[in-house]
């Protein structure tokens, strides 16, 4: 069989408890859980089967990019170590639909040395193999991408300023949305996001995209470009066909995650570059019944370029880094939702 599956263990550390909630939700609780078999920024999770899957990332001060597949365990809080992604990839969207996993696009090279990519590869839990499908009309990184009704979204990100573009100055923002079919294997277009943006989070609320936060690389007074955060809070209805604009994320934050558990959607950590630099360890969560949003316990750990997965009403925050840009750590924390 072709990329045979590797398997290893790794001890687990559930139930230390890190700290106790402080802020609105006084009932909630971080703990610590099985650390990453590697330190990996910049990925992104799913969830199968109460398991969680993550692809790829950066590490080694944001230089080396890794072919990680990695799933973990929650019953046992424990780590598995996968058959490697065909390529090494950051900043590649990963999609769960039925007994295959997509990984979506992304970027190879360490920093400034990014190329965004239009391949798609996937991974079919039944035979434990990889394989390539139908590439991405545009390459991009820095994407979401959600399931609803058995198709993928992919939202935002970069994409190359031209066909060669292969430095992170040389891509740019989108606001188009992708819709893929497995089913037929064909790439689609949805009405785009009302704000173009990279490094958000996305997820789904009564089959409804939510898209929050992230950042915009802009032209600033001086000529010279940065990475400015956006706050906005944009919900897309796949039957209408259509965008509303929500209460925004009370903190704009970019290199975020986010997870659902109850119909709610809470959001974390992230990093800034303007006016100053700062990792952020703040926590929110968002009520669709009413428009409004809440602070939730601070992570232990300041992160950006996290992964979040929930399985009950358990939320994992995956990896990241400490630093702006780079730092990036094996940390697993997990917050419980009573």
């Amino acid at each position: 069989m072709k990329n045979k599956v590797t398997k290893m263990a790794i001890a687990a550390i559930s139930g230390l408890l890190v700290t106790t909630a402080t802020a609105a939700q006084t009932d909630l609780q971080w703990t610590e859980a099985s650390p990453l078999p590697a330190e990996r920024q910049e990925i992104y999770a799913d969830v199968r089967n109460d398991r969680i899957y993550t692809l790829g990332g950066l590490f080694e001060g944001a230089q080396n990019v890794a072919d990680d597949f990695l799933e973990y365990d929650a019953t046992q809080d424990m780590w598995t170590v996968l058959s490697p992604l065909p390529e090494a990839r950051h900043h590649i969207a990963v999609a769960v639909v039925e007994d295959k996993l997509y990984g979506i696009g992304g970027f190879v090279g360490g920093f400034p040395n990014w190329e965004a990519q239009s391949s798609v590869f996937v991974y079919d839990f039944n035979t434990e193999e990889w394989a390539e499908s139908t590439p991405l009309p545009q390459p991009r990184g820095e994407h979401t991408a959600v399931v609803i009704d058995g198709k993928i979204y992919v939202v935002g990100g970069r994409f190359k300023g031209t066909p060669d573009a292969a430095n992170f100055n040389d891509h740019f923002d989108t606001a188009s949305v992708l819709v893929f079919d497995p089913v037929t294997a064909v790439w689609s277009s949805a009405p785009a996001i009302p704000t173009a943006r990279n490094s958000h989070a996305a997820a789904v609320i009564d089959g409804k995209m939510y898209v929050v936060g992230g950042r915009q690389f802009t032209e600033q007074p001086n000529g010279d470009y940065a990475s400015v955060n956006v706050a906005s809070l944009e919900v897309y209805d796949p039957k209408a066909e259509s965008w509303e604009t929500l209460a925004p994320l009370p903190q704009a934050a970019g290199g975020i995650t986010a997870a659902v558990v109850d119909g709610k959607l809470y959001v974390f950590g992230g990093e800034q570059w303007v006016p100053e630099q700062a990792v952020i360890a703040e926590a929110w969560v968002y009520d669709p019944a009413v428009d409004q949003w809440a602070a939730v316990p601070d992570m232990p750990t300041p992160r950006h370029g996290i992964a979040a997965g929930a399985i009950g009403n358990q939320i994992y925050v995956i990896g990241g880094a400490t630093e702006p840009g780079a730092g990036a750590v094996n940390t697993h924390e997990s917050l419980l939702v009573r």
